[in-house]
């Protein structure tokens, strides 16, 4: 594990590469070039923020599982 995950704070910046069914992306980090599948945030899916191929976006990672929630659109 890298230590940016382990930190209190563990959101990374990565870009929107691939838009999957059930409101979930496939996210390349920009830190390593890792490529997760994230979803949406409750408060995003509530306001209805639209999420685009090529977005960079803010996603929080899980520790444990390897998915991620995005946060914020950049």
């Amino acid at each position: 594990m890298s230590e940016a995950r382990t930190e209190k704070n563990d959101t990374v910046e990565g870009v929107v590469v691939e838009a999957l069914p059930n409101a979930l992306f496939r996210i390349e980090l920009k830190d390593g070039g890792e490529k997760i599948i994230s979803y949406l945030a409750g408060k995003m899916r509530l306001h209805r923020i639209k999420v685009l191929l090529g977005d960079t976006v803010l996603v929080k990672v899980d520790p444990y599982g390897g998915r991620g929630r995005i946060v914020r659109r950049v």
